[in-house]
């Protein structure tokens, strides 16, 4: 790492961001004269988790593995990463990272990966924007410039719902001086990411790697070769003469990414085709007794539903051309047939209720205003989340996980409407279907 300062502060120190953000960090380093490392902060739990323990040890370097077809070809690329500093606690280190915000003038980017549920505004609790706004509160007394956020949770809008968040804390201790400085020195951004991380090999490819390494990299993560950034900057931001092109140098890293004022386009696409396939079909293949997405791509039963919500429902509700739309609904097919990337259903089912939400009832409801009746397998969905959430194989927030342990009706489950964002039953034959699809 030689002498290189932290320029990147990392809210999430979880596989996706490893394989995604702290690579492109790394080919930013080799190719575009970047310079710089990220020090990553683990945002929940009372101490490091044993992955950021191993990091640690590791003095943060660590490889991934890009496996997939390029072209038609078999790909299977190992790189070692050494764009990472460390590991943080943001409960038992928190002085050490206010030191680091407070001390650091290199420091200049924050990215995060806190899962849909992550960015909200809780007036008494310690959520990751009023961590934020803590931070800028020591970063401005520190009389340090700004930061540039690029947060990569999947929600729409999340720079500026971030940035919402963070004013709100700041209105909250009546700290105008804070809300102002932000205005004028922070830039938040909104992005979308698009790359499919399947996380820690299976153990014979783990054991290939090794003697292939000449070590056993714990912490080595599995993702596939194709991958995708978008990047909206606001237009004040770059009216004000903001050129994150120049300061983030992705492109000239060869990175496929997009910089625009614009990212909606790119972001119905992704969400709806990609994130939403992949959430409307994990639950009920994993109640099926399947592990890994590919395996549920070779199953002619699941293969059909996956091109019946792929082409069916969710090609109708997005406004691209029919070319665009058809290219990008077979390669999202042909990303999950990917055997490589042993893509484990469980993993995509963390925090569904969230991903539901945001990548699923959009969908339904576009379909329903377009076509007057609703779409039979993404309302299926909402039947496979809540046979899914009356087993033990759950992971979500305490909250959720509490809610469907105390057994709710039906009825009552859509009617949540902090979960849902709306009453579901006021969707018209919504509650019906779905107690015939359970």
């Amino acid at each position: 790492m030689g002498d290189r300062q932290v320029k990147v502060l990392q809210f999430g120190e979880g596989n996706f961001l490893r394989c995604f953000i702290d690579w492109m960090v790394q080919r930013m380093n080799d190719k575009a004269g970047f310079d710089g490392l990220v020090q990553i902060v683990q945002p929940i739990g009372d101490e490091l988790s044993p992955p950021s323990k191993i990091l640690n040890a590791r003095n943060g370097v660590y490889h991934t593995c890009l496996r997939g077809f390029v072209g038609g070809k078999k790909v299977e690329e190992i790189e070692e990463i050494h764009s990472v500093k460390g590991v943080l606690n943001a409960k038992s280190d928190w002085q050490a990272v206010e030191e680091l915000v407070g001390n650091t003038p290199s420091l200049r980017f924050v990215v995060s990966n806190t899962t849909e549920a992550g960015i909200e505004y809780k007036k008494d609790a310690d959520t990751f924007p009023r961590k934020v706004a803590l931070l800028l509160k020591a970063r401005m007394e520190a009389g340090l410039p700004g930061f540039v956020f690029i947060p990569c949770e999947l929600i729409e809008h999340n720079g500026d719902t971030l940035k919402k968040c963070v004013l709100q804390y700041a209105a909250d201790w009546g700290d105008d001086a804070l809300a102002a400085w932000i205005e004028k020195e922070c830039v938040f951004c909104s992005t979308l990411v698009d790359r499919i991380v399947a996380g820690r090999p299976d153990e014979e490819s783990a054991a290939r790697y090794a003697e292939r390494l000449g070590e056993r990299d714990e912490v080595l993560v599995c993702g596939e070769p194709f991958h995708f950034f978008v990047i909206e900057v606001p237009k004040s931001a770059m009216a004000a003469g903001f050129d994150l092109e120049r300061e983030f140098p992705l492109k000239k890293a060869g990175v496929n990414v997009v910089y625009t004022p614009d990212m909606q386009p790119y972001r119905t696409r992704k969400v709806r085709f990609l994130n939403g396939a992949h959430t409307a079909t994990v639950l009920e293949g994993h109640l099926a007794g399947f592990t890994f997405v590919h395996e549920l791509v070779a199953d002619p039963k699941f293969n059909d539903f996956f091109r019946q919500i792929l082409f069916e429902e969710i090609f109708p509700t997005v406004d691209l051309p029919v070319e665009e739309r058809l290219a990008y609904a077979e390669s999202v097919l042909e990303r999950f047939a990917n055997p490589f990337a042993n893509h484990r259903l469980l993993s995509i089912c963390l925090n569904s209720v969230s991903k539901w939400k945001v990548r699923v009832l959009p969908t339904i409801l576009d379909y329903r205003k377009r076509k007057g009746f609703l779409p039979k397998g993404l309302v299926g969905s909402m039947a496979s989340l809540i046979k899914f959430y009356r087993t033990d194989a759950v992971n979500d927030s305490p909250e959720v996980m509490a809610y469907f342990k105390a057994n709710p009706s039906v009825d009552d489950i859509l009617r949540k409407s902090d979960f849902w964002g709306m009453d579901l039953t006021t969707i018209p034959d919504f509650a019906e279907m779905v107690k015939a699809a359970l």
